[in-house]
């Protein structure tokens, strides 16, 4: 089955207002850059995004977040978004925190239809607060729900027609996982080859769970904080 799609408008073009979304990406590593600005684009509203930061003001989620379409955010880390934290601040924005492996898990077992798992990080914290408790072998577990999604927009190296992805390096992250747990999952491609030329053993995400592909437009592929190391001076 064909699962290629002209562009990244005509992949969302059945996406409502109120929709719940994973975004792949962590800090500005593997985005799904080219979903994101259809979602600008298009303008839906009332967004739960599920992602593990908002990333940068003017990038991806951020976009989103300035454009006052996402109600809520489920993610680990703030990072460096200053407009992101403005919005928690005024209360415009609903955000729930997980740690990171935590919403890692979440989204695992989401996709795996597990019914939630016990976890000893966060016990003792806000994080655990209002949640089941379990002491285990000695040590206490607070008990983590599952999470899954209408959608999930995640962002691969290559793909084939059937939907099957492979990721390059760090930009793998959270996107596996990710498109595994959503009714609908969207991937965007550098480059989409020939059925056949992806080797099976190379394929991250078979594409049975991917429902719509496309080739990105563009990708500006941005390094969140560039060190540079001053030469010492020469004698």
């Amino acid at each position: 089955m064909n699962k290629i799609v002209p562009d990244a408008a005509a992949a969302i073009e059945s996406l409502e207002d109120g929709a719940s979304i994973m975004m792949g990406g962590f800090g500005a590593c593997g985005i799904p850059e080219n979903l994101a600005a259809a979602l600008l684009e298009k303008g839906s509203r009332d967004l739960t995004i599920i992602s593990n930061n908002p990333g940068l003001e003017d990038f991806g989620i951020g976009l989103l977040l300035k454009a006052g379409q996402v109600r809520k955010m489920i993610m680990s880390y703030a990072g460096d978004n200053k407009y992101f934290g403005q919005l928690v601040i005024d209360g415009k924005l609903d955000v729930e925190f997980s740690p990171q492996g935590t919403l890692a898990e979440r989204i695992r077992a989401g996709g795996a239809g597990i019914g939630g798992f016990f976890t000893p990080t966060g016990y003792g914290t806000p994080i655990g607060e209002g949640k089941e408790v379990r002491e285990i072998d000695g040590r206490m577990y607070i008990f983590e729900k599952p999470l899954k999604a209408d959608f999930a927009f995640v962002k691969a190296w290559r793909g084939d027609d059937w939907g099957n992805l492979v990721y390059r390096m760090t930009a793998r992250n959270f996107n596996p996982v990710m498109a595994t747990a959503a009714k609908t999952t969207i991937a965007e491609v550098e480059e989409i080859v020939e059925r056949g030329r992806l080797d099976p053993d190379a394929i991250h995400t078979p594409g049975i769970h991917v429902q719509k592909l496309l080739k990105g437009a563009h990708y500006e592929k941005r390094i969140e904080k560039l060190t540079v190391r001053i030469p010492e001076a020469r004698g």
